[in-house]
C-alpha cells in the first residue's frame, strides 16, 4: 500500500509533462489562414551617423511600400511566391537598394545582377546570375523555376530565355545612377586607407556605400506554404564575373515548408562556404534548434569566425518571424496577419 502513493505521484508527473508538451505544441502551431512577410534591404555598416533623417525616412517609406505590396497579395489569398515577387519588385525598382535599378557597377563599369527564388512546398527553385538587361531579375528567376528544367541560368543565356518568356528587358542606361558611378570611380581612382565594415574612408572622404547591397523577402501564405527570394547587384568594382551567394540555392536563399524560409545578405563568399541558409534549416530540422539559436550559430560561430559579415531574415513553419545580423545594422521589416508590424535599420530587436 505504501507504494501506491509513490506510483500515483509518478503517474501525475508523467501526465503533467505530457500536458506541458502538448500545450507547447499548441502554442507553436500556426493559426489557420494566418500569413506573414519579412523583407530586408541589405546589411553592413549601417549606423545612424551615416544617414540623414531624410535618407532614413526614404528607406523607411520604401521598405514599408515593399512590405505592403507583398502583404496585400497574401491578404487577398495569393500565394507566397507572388507575395515575395511583389515586395522585391518594389526594391528592385528603387535606386536606394543595390538590386535592379540601384545595382552597383563592376570593374568594367557595367552592372551584373543575380537573383534567386525558392518554393518551400515543392523545393523547386530558380536563379539567374550575371544578367545586364533584365529590368527585374527576380522575375527571371521565377521564370527559370516555372518554365525550365534548370535551377540556375547565367549571362546571355539567361537573358535570351527571359526575353523569350516576355520578361521586360531594358537598355543598360536604365540602371545608371550617378551615385553608383561615383562610388566606382572613387574606389578605382583612390587608395583605400581605412575600412570600417563596408564604409570606405578614402583620403578622409566617406563613400556613401555602407551596406552589403542585397534585397530579399520571405513569406508564408494562408495555406502555410513558404517562399524565399533574393536579388542583388553584387559588389562595387567586382572583377572576373564574380558571383556571390544570392543565386546559389542553400547559400543566400532557401525555403522548406518543414522548417523555414531564409534570405541572406552579406559577404557572399562566406555564405557560400558555410551553405548558410541551408545550414540554418538543418539545425532547426536535425538538432531541434530554435530559429533564433540557428541564426546566431551560423552568423556568429560559422560565418563570423571566418571573417564574414551580414544578416538573415527568416519565417518558420509556424509563421513566426526572425532576423539576426553580425553587422552594425540591417534594413528590415515584417508584417503579420495578427496586426504585428515593424521596420528597423539600426537597433537589434525583433
Amino acid at each position: 500500500m505504501k507504494k501506491l502513493p509513490l506510483l500515483l505521484l509518478v503517474l501525475f508527473l508523467i501526465i503533467s509533462c505530457n500536458d506541458k508538451t502538448s500545450n507547447e505544441k499548441i502554442k507553436t502551431k500556426r493559426t489557420p489562414n494566418s500569413f506573414a512577410i519579412v523583407i530586408h534591404g541589405g546589411a553592413g555598416g549601417i549606423k545612424p551617423a551615416y544617414f540623414t533623417e531624410t535618407q532614413q525616412e526614404a528607406y523607411t517609406q520604401k521598405l514599408e511600400e515593399a512590405l505592403n505590396a507583398g502583404y496585400k497579395v497574401l491578404e487577398n489569398g495569393g500565394i507566397s511566391l507572388d507575395a515575395i515577387l511583389a515586395a522585391i519588385n518594389i526594391m528592385e525598382d528603387s535606386p536606394l537598394f543595390n538590386a535592379g535599378k540601384g545595382a552597383v557597377y563592376n570593374s568594367d563599369g557595367n552592372q551584373e545582377m543575380d537573383a534567386a527564388i525558392m518554393d518551400g512546398n515543392t523545393l523547386n527553385a530558380g536563379a539567374v546570375a550575371g544578367v545586364n538587361h533584365i529590368k527585374n531579375p527576380i522575375l527571371a528567376a521565377r521564370m527559370v523555376m516555372d518554365s525550365s528544367k534548370h535551377v540556375l541560368l547565367s549571362g546571355k543565356g539567361a537573358e535570351i530565355m527571359a526575353k523569350k518568356y516576355g520578361i521586360e528587358m531594358v537598355d543598360s542606361a536604365y540602371f545608371f545612377t550617378e551615385k553608383r558611378m561615383q562610388q566606382l570611380k572613387k574606389l578605382q581612382g583612390k587608395e583605400i586607407t581605412t575600412l570600417d565594415h563596408t564604409a570606405f574612408l578614402i583620403k578622409n572622404e566617406l563613400i556613401d556605400d555602407h551596406k552589403y547591397g542585397t534585397v530579399g523577402a520571405v513569406a508564408i501564405d494562408k495555406n502555410g506554404n513558404i517562399a524565399a527570394g533574393t536579388s542583388t547587384g553584387g559588389m562595387t568594382n567586382k572583377k572576373y564575373g564574380r558571383i556571390g551567394d544570392v543565386p546559389i540555392i542553400g547559400a543566400g536563399t532557401y525555403a522548406n515548408n518543414l522548417t523555414c524560409g531564409i534570405s541572406a545578405t552579406g559577404t557572399g563568399e562566406y555564405f557560400i562556404r558555410t551553405v548558410a541558409a541551408h545550414e540554418v534549416s538543418n539545425l532547426i530540422k536535425y538538432k531541434n534548434y530554435t530559429p533564433s539559436k540557428a541564426l546566431n550559430e551560423v552568423l556568429f560561430n560559422q560565418i563570423g569566425s571566418l571573417g564574414g559579415e551580414g544578416g538573415m531574415i527568416l519565417i518558420d513553419k509556424h509563421g513566426d518571424v526572425y532576423w539576426d545580423f553580425n553587422s552594425s545594422g540591417m534594413f528590415r521589416g515584417y508584417k503579420k496577419s495578427n496586426g504585428e508590424s515593424k521596420i528597423a535599420m539600426f537597433e537589434k530587436t525583433n
